[in-house]
């Protein structure tokens, strides 16, 4: 089977896109991509005028444009280097990501996850993408350099589910990769440290977890959602030259590693800053009373400590209500108990994230937690056993306004039927179009 940008454009398939023409733009869902370079479209609207156009309507790719004002937008350009040879751009690649201290790593192929054929290795820099073309390069390319980049202590490497990856590189071409950052095993962390010591039911996609953490819309991840679904392909993998559309999509699958890493390592952090902050408020250490301390009172083990025990028992009393148990005692978490008052909450403005403050007083812990650690009234304990709050926000929300409710930072991670299709998808129809 020949894999080319019109059938990798018909993952587009129930989708709701918009098509810019060069005198009008129209959104509906996708019917029929054609051989013949037409596509046809039902639930037609004018996006310009609103106006309704009954039944299906069909559009020629040669009308099909894209505005380049969008086409430049920041973040759609992807700074992406193909390096399917050793002459010229192989060895100043190298060159640069050695001078790099953490990058991120993807891989693609047919069943990597199963050992079978690598073809693709993506490193993504700071602000450049580098995919190796491992079916041409073969094991020279890990001989002149990429092992020595995979195996070093001195490169951390980012990568989402590092199973697959590292089991495939160490099968097939005897690297072993060391000095790793998962982000899919950072984002259970979270959980767990977010439930109390409670664990999901399963782990999250890369997709996932970028719209959590990144608060990226679902309507800006339909790349990575198409990724997957044409893994499922494997003539694709071996088509050359690959198609562009293909290309961009492996390029943006990392590209978000370097960003989500650091979101992440802010979230894991966020009780031991908040317990640190506790230490700096404390009145233990104020001037007036410096004649009480002894060398026994300053070795017990503080108040904010021993709150550790309450703060965990209060997150898994929230956690057992917002997730379903499963049998086996893991939580549902990609589907939370959703009532009536929190679905409302749900479309409130969500407090903007603040750094640590002087108060410890309603506060949000990571992604998903507010837990009154002190309350002013009770003299620093807790306030009886009420359950956490959801909140999806990141880091650490500190003097929560009186109008702050249970369930109102709550992300809303569902994919958007009604969002436009990203634009590195309507880019991808100039190829289409010509």
């Amino acid at each position: 089977m020949v894999v080319d940008d019109i059938q990798f454009l018909s993952i587009l398939k129930g989708k709701r896109i918009k098509l810019t023409l060069k005198n009008a733009s129209y959104l509906g869902i996708v019917q029929r991509i054609n051989p013949n370079k037409t596509i046809v479209l039902a639930d037609v609207v004018g996006a310009n005028n609103g106006g309704r156009y009954p039944g299906s309507k069909m559009f020629f790719g040669h009308e099909i444009v894209n505005d380049d004002d969008e086409d430049d937008d920041d973040e759609e350009f992807i700074n992406f280097v193909v390096i399917d040879e050793f002459h010229g751009k192989f060895g100043p690649a190298v060159m640069h990501i050695k001078k790099q201290q953490v990058i991120g790593i993807g891989a693609d192929g047919v069943e990597i996850y199963k050992h079978g054929r690598l073809c693709w290795l993506q490193i993504a820099t700071k602000h450049k993408v580098f995919l190796f073309d491992i079916l041409l390069l073969g094991a020279r390319a890990f001989k002149n350099g990429l092992t020595m980049i995979l195996q070093s202590k001195n490169i951390l490497k980012v990568m989402h589910d590092c199973r697959a990856i590292a089991g495939c590189l160490s099968t097939q071409f005897g690297v072993n990769v060391t000095n790793v950052f998962d982000t899919q095993v950072a984002d259970v962390m979270c959980f767990y440290s977010e439930t109390g010591g409670l664990l999901p039911d399963r782990v999250s996609t890369l997709q996932e977890v970028i719209s959590l953490h990144l608060k990226v819309p679902s309507s800006q991840l339909l790349s990575l959602k198409m990724k997957s679904e044409l893994a499922q392909e494997k003539a694709m993998w071996y088509k050359r030259p690959c198609p562009l559309p293909l290309l961009k999509v492996m390029a943006l699958s990392v590209i978000h590693l370097h960003p989500l890493r650091l979101v992440l390592l802010d979230t894991l952090m966020t009780d031991y800053m908040l317990l640190v902050d506790s230490y700096l408020k404390s009145s233990h250490f104020q001037p007036d009373k410096l004649d009480h301390i002894t060398m026994e009172s300053v070795l017990e083990l503080p108040k904010e400590l021993r709150q550790l025990e309450q703060i965990r028992s209060d997150r898994q009393d929230w956690a057992t209500g917002q997730f379903p148990v499963t049998d086996q005692g893991l939580l549902d978490r990609f589907n939370p108990r959703m009532s009536k008052s929190s679905e409302s909450q749900q479309e409130q403005p969500k407090p903007k994230r603040e750094c640590m403050k002087a108060s410890s007083t309603s506060l949000f812990v990571g992604r998903g937690h507010s837990d009154s650690l002190m309350d002013s009234k009770n003299n620093g304990a807790f306030p009886g056993k009420s359950p956490s709050q959801l909140g999806i926000g990141r880091g650490l929300f500190l003097q929560t306004p009186p109008a702050q409710k249970p369930g109102e930072c709550a992300a809303n991670t569902a994919s958007d039927e009604a969002a436009e299709a990203p634009k590195s998808l309507l880019q991808s129809f100039r190829s289409f179009r010509d």
